[in-house]
C-alpha cells in the first residue's frame, strides 16, 4: 500500500458522528445511577453510543494509517499503537485510545460482562477521554493539511 493523502470527508463525516454519540451520551439521565438504570433503554443506548464511537474513532485512525502512512493495521489496539508510533496521537490521548480500543473489543467480545454500573461510570466519569481522543485526532487533521485530500 502506498503512502497518499486521507480523505477530509470520511474523517470529518467519522469525527461528526463521533461527536454526535458523545451529545447522545449527555443526553440520557446521568444524575443518579438509579436514574439512569430506571429505564433499560437508557443502559442500552449508552453501550451502543460508547461503542459506536470507539469505533468511528478508531476507524478515523485506521483511514489515516492507510491512507497517509501506507500501513494497513486491522486490530484496533494496534491501530491505536501504530497512530502512537507514527506521532498522529501522543501522551494521553495515545494511551487513553489504546485503552479505549481494548475496551472496544470487550464490549464487543465480553458485552454479556458489561455492567450497568460500568457504563455509568464511564458516561458521568470518563466522557472527557472520547472528547480528547476525537479533538487530538482533528488536532492532527488541521496541522497536517498536505496530508489531506480535502478535494473530495
Amino acid at each position: 500500500m502506498s503512502p497518499g493523502k486521507a480523505n477530509q470527508r470520511i474523517i470529518t463525516d467519522r469525527l461528526g458522528f463521533v461527536a454526535g454519540m458523545i451529545k447522545d451520551i449527555q443526553l440520557l439521565p446521568l444524575t443518579s445511577l438509579s436514574e439512569f438504570k430506571a429505564d433499560s433503554r437508557n443502559v442500552a443506548a449508552a453501550e451502543s453510543c460508547i461503542r459506536r464511537a470507539l469505533e468511528a474513532l478508531l476507524d478515523v485512525g485506521r483511514h489515516i494509517l492507510s491512507k497517509v502512512f501506507g500501513s494497513a493495521v486491522t486490530e484496533y489496539k494496534q491501530v491505536a499503537k501504530e497512530l502512537e508510533n507514527r506521532n498522529v496521537l501522543s501522551g494521553d490521548p495515545a494511551r487513553k485510545l489504546i485503552t479505549m480500543a481494548g475496551y472496544r473489543n470487550r464490549m464487543v467480545h465480553f458485552y454479556h460482562e458489561i455492567t450497568e454500573e460500568e457504563l455509568y461510570s464511564i458516561c458521568t466519569l470518563e466522557l472527557g477521554d472520547l472528547i480528547a481522543v476525537r479533538n487530538a485526532l482533528a488536532d492532527w487533521v488541521t496541522t497536517h493539511p498536505e496530508s489531506i485530500n480535502s478535494d473530495l
